[in-house]
């Protein structure tokens, strides 16, 4: 009775001091509306054009546009992403505004004779800019569910790019970066380039005039008026691909989200050239028959068991994946439950599988992790999740000064050279090569999901190949670990992607204990390069039918609501 009573005390002690290190959290309450995004001026601006009665759509124009003042190291209109939406119908839909590859690309425009990568010529500069899709995308979502005028959403934007933006201590810091390589592909001076103090206000008026000029004159200024003449004249001055005909020919495209069961929760994402959907659907499948809360919250089986279920999408992912405009992809059989369980028929909570002995080329994921989310809720009960990226942070570093925006290096996304074949002599990354107006291969997985046909919960990441595993940990967390938004937002994440074979994980939020028993089992734990797994921007819909939102403090990100 003794030894029970202290083995109880024991417990309760441990148990305590966990629940201590991650002090639960309420995000912000609001009743009716929410924005959550990267910058608190692109979610109050998206919020403002909700109380003025507008939508979802308009208000996800608005937060974009915002984001591309407010945010320029992943906000944009120099770059691309992809929008989820479910309308309070219940009606749902996709909308792919991805960059494009030029029309003078060519699968080994990156190789020299010998056929080895030439250095920085797909990530810096303007060889590495595809053709951006930001206001083609925003034009359309309006579009086609649009209430209020252009001019009314636009201009809080244009105002604010006038006013400027306050620097934060992180924005600070990412400029300090960045200045470097910024410097280096710029002729010109760039404003951007001063030693930018927290506190300072950064004023864009360039940025001010191109969004003024879409404002009157449309999407169409962007792609084939004076914006696009300068937009393409600025490029081959500086070397790159894009032409006016290369913008002028630009469209986004309407998809079908992909859409699955997990329990009770239907989950719709986002479909290909995103993978993000098609690995969430895979990883979920996988681990959906295991008793994950009699396993406990990022405890060894929890991290054993995802990570393995993670191991095998990623693999499938490299090579399977790519634009479907280009290439036909088996997307049925990845998401059937029954490959998931064949899949995972050689998983044991014994030891590791090797990444070697899961098959498909070995291609390591290289997919930059500065991308950014926010997400929507209106007061009609229509829902946004959208991403939207630039790839690295201030993309190609290359900034068009007359223009006032980054451009992006999204090009680097493709498949520069096709990786080593794997067991049955097929190329892995063969279907994400580069071609001619193709669009690359992304691992952004804006979410929305269902709770017994209800709208549950509004979710999305930055963070490169690691999105799709933050988002996953995410709705786990409330779903499995019955956490709030926000609570479920703070807490620490890890991450597999088959190559390196590694479990990635954020510095100081795992006990030195599930640490060496997982070392003990055989995995290799690396806590050196994930300094930030994801910044989850997400709402979630509670039983009272308020609002709670979870803004990820890994970053500047806030939550503004109604």
């Amino acid at each position: 009775m003794k030894n029970l009573l202290i083995l109880t005390l024991f417990i309760f002690t441990t148990s305590c001091k966990t629940t201590s290190k991650n002090k639960k959290e309420t995000g912000l309450i609001a009743e009716r509306a929410m924005v959550v995004s990267a910058r608190i001026e692109a979610s109050k601006i998206g919020v403002d054009i909700l109380k003025k009665g507008g939508n979802a759509f308009d208000a996800m124009v608005a937060t974009e546009l915002a984001l591309a003042v407010s945010y320029p190291y992943a906000g944009n209109i120099g770059g691309g992403g992809f929008m989820v939406y479910r309308e309070r119908t219940g009606e749902i839909g996709a909308l792919d505004y991805r960059e494009k590859a030029p029309l003078a690309s060519k699968k080994d425009m990156y190789l020299d004779s010998l056929g080895t990568i030439i250095k920085n010529k797909s990530t810096l500069g303007a060889t590495a800019v595809g053709v951006p899709g930001t206001i083609a995308g925003v034009f359309e979502v309006h579009r086609k569910f649009g209430s209020l005028s252009i001019k009314e959403i636009m201009q809080p934007v244009i105002d604010l790019a006038k006013k400027g933006i306050v620097v934060t201590e992180k924005q600070e810091k990412r400029l300090k970066k960045h200045r470097s390589n910024i410097l280096k592909i710029n002729k010109d001076s760039i404003h951007l380039t001063k030693k930018w103090k927290k506190g300072d206000t950064i004023r864009y008026f360039a940025l001010a005039e191109t969004l003024t000029r879409i404002q009157k004159n449309g999407r169409d200024e962007f792609y084939k008026g004076e914006t696009a003449k300068k937009l393409a004249a600025f490029l081959q001055e500086n070397g790159g691909y894009i032409t006016e005909e290369d913008l002028a020919k630009y469209e986004a495209k309407w998809r079908t989200p992909t859409t699955f069961q997990y329990d009770n929760l239907r989950i719709i994402s986002m479909s290909p050239p995103s993978s993000g959907g098609i690995c969430l659907s895979q990883i979920m499948n996988s681990i959906e028959p295991y008793d994950l809360p009699n396993f406990g919250h990022n405890s060894t089986k929890s991290i054993q068991l995802i990570t393995e279920a993670e191991r095998r999408a990623y693999a499938d992912r490299s090579y399977f994946l790519g634009d479907p405009d280009f290439v036909s992809i088996p997307q049925k059989k990845l998401m059937s439950k029954k490959y998931a369980t064949k899949r995972m028929s050689n998983f044991s909570f014994e030891k590791p599988t090797p990444s070697e002995e899961v098959s498909h080329g070995n291609i390591e994921i290289i997919e930059s992790n500065e991308t950014t989310h926010y997400s929507i809720v209106d007061q009609f009960g229509n829902a946004v999740s959208a991403t939207t990226t630039i790839n690295a942070g201030y993309g190609s570093k290359l900034y068009c000064s007359e223009l006032g925006f980054f451009l992006n290096n999204e090009m680097d996304d493709f498949s520069s050279k096709p990786g080593a074949p794997n067991m049955f002599g097929l190329l892995g990354a063969e279907a994400n090569k580069i071609a001619p107006e193709k669009r690359m291969l992304s691992s952004m997985t804006p979410t929305i999901i269902e709770k017994n046909g209800n709208l549950f919960m509004v979710v999305g990441t930055p963070g490169g190949s690691t999105i799709i595993t933050s988002v996953l940990q995410t709705i786990l967390n409330v779903h499995e670990y019955k956490m709030g938004m926000q609570e479920a937002v703070n807490q620490p994440r890890f991450h597999h992607q088959w190559y390196p074979d590694d479990i990635k994980m954020e510095p100081n939020g795992f006990s030195t204990e599930i640490k060496e028993k997982l070392q003990q089992i055989g995995y290799k734990i690396n806590e050196k390069n994930s300094l930030v797994i994801g910044k989850i921007d997400a709402i979630l819909v509670l039983p009272s039918g308020k609002l709670e939102g979870g803004a990820d403090q890994r970053g500047d990100d806030k939550a503004a609501g109604f």
